[in-house]
Formats: structure tokens, sequence, C-alpha cells
């Protein structure tokens, strides 16, 4: 795979980072913008069927949520100012929902790779709770990670194919224009 000209300087040290969101379309459109992200995948997270389906997960039944694994460079875009970016760009509170789309797949979560990851979401939660940046308390799960299984290929780069689309317009530009309002300077060029 070729590096795009702003990978070029990427280190070696790549990390991954799973989280859980909502609808993966959104997630993805929003982390595919920031400097130091290498590469977005769609997929789900979190449940106890191997290599599950689009229409599996929508059942709820597999206890996956819709999720996005990032590959970063953290000599870039570190742990926490993703995780700072997640709490921002969508609604942590609501408890196995965004916006209308409900159930368990929909959830907030964080996957946990290591014992370092778990102590800094949890301090972002702490930090994002004692800020009352929301209203509410934030719900997101902090789970340790198990499996990531890649979506479907009309789900990768989503947005980015399909920009122009009501869904798009309506639910995924205002998340992109809260990012831009908030971390423009993390944004890639």
């Amino acid at each position: 795979m070729a590096l795009k000209p702003e990978q070029a300087s990427i280190s070696k040290a790549l990390e991954v980072a799973t989280l859980a969101a909502g609808c993966f379309w959104c997630t993805e459109a929003v982390f595919d913008q920031l400097k130091g992200v290498v590469k977005v995948d769609s997929g789900y997270s979190g449940g106890n069927v191997p290599n599950p389906s689009y229409e599996e997960v929508c059942t709820g039944d597999t206890g996956h949520a819709e999720s996005i694994e990032i590959t970063f460079d953290p000599s870039i875009i570190s742990f926490k100012d993703l995780l700072q970016i997640f709490f921002t760009t969508h609604d942590p509170t609501t408890y196995n929902r965004q916006g209308g789309d409900v159930g368990t797949q929909y959830r907030s979560a964080v996957f946990y790779h290591n014992p370092e990851q778990e102590k800094i979401a949890r301090q972002v939660i702490q930090e994002f709770n004692e800020s009352k940046v929301w209203k509410k308390p934030i719900v997101t799960e902090v789970v340790p990670y198990r499996e990531f299984y890649k979506a479907e290929d009309y789900h990768q780069e989503y947005y980015a194919k399909n920009s122009r689309q009501p869904y798009c317009r309506v639910v995924i530009e205002p998340k992109i224009a809260k990012l831009r309002e908030h971390y423009r300077e993390k944004l890639k060029q």
C-alpha cells in the first residue's frame, strides 16, 4: 500500500484505537480528516458473533456495535486527542442511541487495546464530566478490545463516496462542522 503525501513522514510506531459512536459512516468521516490518522476502517466490535454481516448487526442480537478502527501515529496525534474529538463529535450521554439510530449496535464505546488506553479513556471521561461539556453524564462503555470485524466494502469511505446523499448532508456534515469548529489545527490540509 503506497502512502499518501501527508503520510510520508509518519513514524513506524503506529497504534490502533477502536471506538463506537453510533453510525460508523459518521465516525469514519470525522476521523478520516485528522493529521496523523493513517487509516480508518468501519466495522463491528464488542459482540459475540464472529464475522457478522451488516444485516445481522442491525438486528441488535449480535452484541456488536458499529465501530471504527483507527490506525494512527501517536507522534502526530495522541490517543487522548482522538478521545477528546470522539467525545465532542457525538453525544456520549445517550444510552444505546445516536440521534434517530436506536439499539445496542449504536452505543458509545471505547474498546481499549491496553491498560494505558483504558486509563486515558477513564481520565478523559472524568474531565468531560467535570467540565460539564455535556449536561448529562457520559454513559460511554470502556471495555477491553476483543475483536474487530471489518464491514462490507460498500460501508468503507461511505461519506467520501456519497457526500451528496441526504443522510450525509443532514447527519454527517454537522459532525464535520463541529470538528472543524473545535479542532481546525488537527485537520489534514
